[in-house]
């Protein structure tokens, strides 16, 4: 998408600073840089132009003068996304709604929640918390990402296997569309009688629109919970205890995996207590009544140990727990100590697959010259294998990519995805095609033009276009 000329530029600027006051317009480039990339930092882009709307008004007038102008507009919340989703485009506007930050109503009597999507994940659980209510959703950055930002990536977290994804979180969306239009998909009960349109803005990624309001479910805090922490001298041991305990028809409220160099790591960043010579470590969380909790504790426990659990440890208070979950949630930093850099993947596989795809993650790594932390929701099988490398050795990211889009190959072919939560973005536009057939892409093109027929809104990400499909199945071929 090309530059707007001199003079279409000026015009499009003075008409910029009739819809915002000049605090919330931001055009010098050492003022842009904090903007420049998401949590994905190997990908970089100054945008032309950085607004910070507090009004709806100032969202519906940004967007009806970029599409009245021709000019590519890219939502931004925290941008702690972690697909180069939220990177600028270099002839548009960046607009960030980190200012619609607040939380709007908390109703106990429905367990609901009206918020901006400003709003941080951790805030709503926390606002909600005197009221015996949380949010379920919970993302390893869930202190600084927004609920706007989990609704664009249809965000997971430790609690996805039993409560689910954004998308089973979610009441109503008010998005405003790029005609500037405001329009509200899903309502108060659980279902709609028309088309499931708040599905399809679950994981838009800022293709469709950009949501303003949104209306979630909470839910009431558990009598009980329970966690306990299980070591094993190897991963595909670690990988088959999963496997057994979903067969078992046992869902625990949440069920991760690191692996030794993980374990390691984390241990080393915040000292919780993991065995470090542990080469897999599962912490698992059951909430529910007292009985139903202590039968889920038994009956996990003898299924970790008929696995080859040599230690495991449950948490004898809330002070313990909170650490055992600690070392995990910090396991993104605790890695990055350890490395100048790291790519984080985000790829899905069945829960039977999980064994054989970390072995071929090591014969991957051994294969690259590159280590790999595995650290993943090991209940729905989210992996989030992180490559390490060091971006000042010439020829490293180059190798660390495509290390990064073998194993979202090798995820396809065991029969997952190219991602759980993280997103398409620009990263992953690669294996679009991989996963994807030309039928299906094109409807995706579709269903795109519905919503944003000039393809202002966020270009470029997401989905392919028929051209680079083309060009990938050439290549494919040759």
């Amino acid at each position: 998408m090309a530059a707007l000329s001199n003079s279409n530029h000026r015009l499009f600027m003075a008409a910029l600073a009739m819809c915002l006051p000049s605090s919330s317009i931001i055009v010098s480039q050492e003022s842009q840089r904090p903007f420049e990339c998401d949590g994905l930092a190997v990908y970089q882009q100054l945008p032309m132009v950085t607004v910070l709307p507090e009004t709806l008004f100032q969202v519906q007038d940004v967007l009806r003068l970029c599409s009245e102008h021709g000019v590519p507009l890219v939502p931004r919340g925290a941008g702690t996304s972690l697909c180069a989703g939220a990177m600028p485009h270099a002839h548009g506007v960046l607009l960030v709604m980190t200012k619609f930050d607040q939380i709007l109503h908390i109703d106990q009597d429905t367990a609901s929640a009206r918020v901006q999507p400003g709003v941080r994940n951790l805030a709503l659980s926390e606002a909600a918390a005197p009221l015996g209510l949380y949010y379920a959703p919970d993302p390893s950055s869930q202190i600084a990402c927004t609920i706007g930002g989990n609704v664009a990536e249809n965000s997971g977290g430790v609690h996805c296997l039993k409560y689910g994804l954004t998308v089973n979180n979610l009441l109503q969306v008010t998005m405003v569309t790029v005609a500037g239009e405001l329009v509200t998909f899903g309502g108060d009960g659980l279902d709609e009688p028309s088309m499931d349109l708040l599905s399809l803005v679950a994981g838009s990624e800022g293709l469709l629109g950009v949501v303003v309001e949104i209306k979630v479910k909470l839910l009431p805090r558990a009598p009980r919970v329970q966690v306990l922490m299980a070591a094993f001298d190897n991963v595909i041991s670690a990988g088959d205890a999963v496997a057994a305990l979903i067969g078992q028809g046992i869902i625990p409220a949440g069920l991760e995996m690191m692996d030794h160099l993980a374990i390691k790591a984390a241990e080393d960043f915040v000292k919780v207590g993991y065995p470090t010579d542990a080469q897999a470590l599962l912490i698992c969380e059951l909430d529910g009544t007292d009985a139903e909790v202590e039968d889920q504790l038994a009956a996990v426990s003898a299924c970790f140990s008929d696995h080859g659990s040599y230690q495991i440890r449950v948490a004898k208070d809330a002070q313990e727990a909170a650490a055992l979950w600690q070392g995990r949630k910090s396991a993104f930093p605790a890695v990055g100590s350890i490395s100048p850099d790291y790519y984080c993947m985000d790829g899905t596989i069945p829960r039977g697959q999980v064994a054989h795809v970390l072995t071929r993650i090591r014969e991957l790594s051994q294969h690259y010259g590159l280590a790999v932390a595995n650290v993943f929701h090991a209940g729905d099988g989210n992996l989030h294998p992180l490559i390490l490398f060091d971006a000042s050795i010439e020829g490293q990211l180059d190798q660390a990519e495509a290390l990064g889009g073998d194993i979202l190959t090798l995820c396809v072919d065991v029969g997952g995805t190219i991602t759980g939560e993280h997103g398409v973005g620009l990263e992953k536009m690669p294996q679009m095609p991989y996963q994807f057939g030309d039928a299906e892409l094109a409807q995706f093109r579709r269903l795109k033009a519905a919503f944003d027929p000039s393809d202002l809104l966020n270009p470029g990400k997401g989905i392919p276009t028929l051209k680079y499909c083309q060009e990938y199945r050439s290549l494919q071929h040759a």
